[in-house]
C-alpha cells in the first residue's frame, strides 16, 4: 500500500532492510573512487565512444546553455540472461587490463545483487497494483540494465553548475545508491526536497517505462 501510493504521487520511495552485503556496497564506493581518482589518460582507457551508451565520459560541457552539467561518469552494461555470467568482468579485462580484475569482480556482484532486488520490488509493484506478486518478476526476470557511477569533482565557480539537472528516468526502474555527500532532491508537490544519504537504504524510483 505504501509503495503503491509513492508511486501515484510522486514515484520514490526508499528501501532498506535489503539483504544486500554492506560489505559489498562499500566496496563498490571504494572502487569508484579509485577509479576516478586515476589519471585521465586511465580513465580514458574506457572512454565511451560516439553512438554507445557505456564507457567513461565527462560532461564539463554539453547541451545546457546554463547550469552546465559538472560531472565524470563511468557506464558499463549488465545483462540477468544465463549465458553472460562474467561479462562485467571481461568488460574491465579487456578495456582496462589485469589490474582491473577484481574491480570487475566487485561490480559483477553488486550487479547481480541489484538485478536480485530488482525483482523483489518488482514484486511489491505488482502486488500494489492488484497483479499477482510473479506477474512483473516474471516479465524482467532477464533483465537489461545499465550501471552508472557518477562522481562530481569540486567546482570553483559551483553556482554556474548543476552536477546532474532536472530530469526523469526513461527506465522501468532506477535503484541508487548515495554517498555521504548530500544534493539528490525529489520534486514533491511543487518544490525540490532534499533526500538525506542512508548508506542502509536505497532510493527508488519507477522510470517513464514504468509509468
Amino acid at each position: 500500500r505504501l509503495v503503491g501510493e509513492a508511486c501515484q504521487k510522486h514515484g520514490f520511495f526508499l528501501v532498506v532492510n535489503h539483504g544486500v552485503d554492506k560489505t559489498l556496497i562499500a566496496h563498490a564506493h571504494n572502487y569508484m573512487d579509485t577509479f576516478f581518482e586515476l589519471p585521465l589518460s586511465e580513465k580514458q582507457k574506457a572512454q565511451r565512444k560516439i553512438g554507445e551508451s557505456c564507457g567513461y565520459a565527462s560532461s564539463f560541457t554539453g547541451r545546457f546553455s546554463s547550469k552546465l552539467p559538472w560531472k565524470e561518469t563511468l557506464s558499463f552494461r549488465y545483462t540477468a540472461e544465463k549465458n553472460s555470467s562474467k561479462h562485467i568482468e571481461e568488460y574491465f579485462h579487456n578495456r582496462m587490463g589485469e589490474p582491473f580484475a577484481e574491480f570487475g569482480r566487485v561490480y559483477q556482484d553488486y550487479c547481480e545483487a541489484m538485478s536480485t532486488l530488482s525483482l523483489g520490488i518488482m514484486e511489491l509493484l505488482g502486488l500494489s497494483l492488484g497483479v499477482s506478486r510473479e506477474h512483473f518478476r516474471e516479465f524482467f526476470n532477464e533483465n537489461d540494465s545499465i550501471m552508472r557511477l557518477n562522481y562530481y569533482p569540486p567546482c570553483q565557480k559551483p553556482d554556474l553548475t548543476l552536477g546532474t539537472g532536472p530530469h526523469c528516468d526513461p527506465t522501468s526502474l532506477t535503484i541508487l545508491h548515495q554517498d555521504q555527500v548530500g544534493g539528490l532532491q525529489v520534486f514533491v508537490d511543487n518544490e525540490w526536497r532534499s533526500i538525506s544519504p542512508n548508506f542502509d537504504a536505497f532510493v527508488v524510483n519507477i522510470g517513464d517505462t514504468f509509468m
